[in-house]
């Protein structure tokens, strides 16, 4: 057997990905490992935050939700907010809509993170990605952060 087809594990003890061919490993003579849409699109997800640039996932609708959510229920969005994915037996494609920082080069940002979020995906799942698809929704500008910390004047007094 080649040194490709051997599993090499963390100091942990964590079983880490092969580094053989996308796919070669959850279908075998011995079984198949299925991973849940929901699963990619939390790797994807987390993928796509770690790139500098990145300033939030989701539609505006979605966004909102979340905001509301984490008010209520003390947290935050999930990292599967604005990734959606559609997973087959060795391949998965993934689509995401994605806030960008004020003066980032959008196209640049869009290599940086398809390139994280294939790197992840094939590395964590063994699925081939065929495709990244990216939304850019909407763009995150500083004022909008000053405005947030400032306290708004009372109209009367």
């Amino acid at each position: 057997m080649s040194d490709t087809m051997h599993n090499t594990t963390t100091e942990a003890g964590v079983p880490r990905a092969r580094s053989g061919s996308a796919g070669e490993t959850l279908v075998t003579g011995r079984g198949t490992t299925t991973i849940s849409d929901g699963v990619v699109a939390k790797i994807a997800g987390m993928a796509a935050r770690e790139v500098r640039g990145v300033y939030a996932m989701g539609a505006g609708t979605a966004r909102a939700l979340g905001a509301m959510r984490g008010m209520v229920g003390g947290g935050q969005a999930g990292p599967a907010q604005g990734v959606s994915v559609d997973v087959g037996e060795r391949q998965a494609a993934v689509d995401m809509d994605v806030v960008v920082e004020y003066g980032v080069a959008i196209p640049d940002l869009a290599s940086a993170v398809r390139r994280n979020v294939i790197a992840a995906v094939e590395r964590m799942c063994g699925l081939e990605v065929t495709e990244v698809n990216l939304k850019i929704d909407d763009i995150h500008l500083p004022e909008e952060d000053r405005q947030k910390s400032q306290p708004e004047e009372p109209r009367v007094r």
